[in-house]
């Protein structure tokens, strides 16, 4: 439990236990990993910033963007979490619908409606 045993096994027990310790989840609840996130400046030519399991990002036109996965999910019924700002350094926000325009195993698109803009800022998750 003090991780300084480094000579036995883990049990299955002790290492659901450590897991969840480590992640702050209690409960019995399912634990959901994140699969995949990006943050990225989508105005000019898009930038990633930080990401995880993402190759790319394509810029499609205005504030309209596919997020391009490293490795594949299984399917594509997963949940993404998206938030964008159209002003650099701002909590601010795009203003108008978000859509998540396609799902597929190997990407996701993400765009605003007609009166968008390109986002300053783009962040995304997914979870499976």
């Amino acid at each position: 439990n003090a991780a300084t045993d480094d000579a036995r096994f883990v049990t299955p027990l002790k290492l659901l236990s450590g897991l969840k310790n480590h992640l702050n989840v209690s409960g019995s609840a399912p634990m959901f990993a994140c699969r995949a996130w990006v943050n990225f400046n989508g105005t000019g030519t898009v930038a990633i910033l930080g990401s995880g399991n993402v190759s790319s990002v394509t810029d499609n036109g205005t504030s309209d963007y596919t997020v391009n996965f490293t490795t594949a999910m299984s399917d594509a019924k997963y949940s993404v979490c998206l938030s964008g700002s159209s002003t650099p350094g701002t909590n601010g926000q795009w203003y108008g619908s978000v859509e998540l325009f396609s799902l597929t195993a190997s990407n996701v698109r993400v765009k605003q409606d007609a009166t968008g803009v390109d986002a300053a800022l783009v962040c995304l998750a997914v979870f499976k």
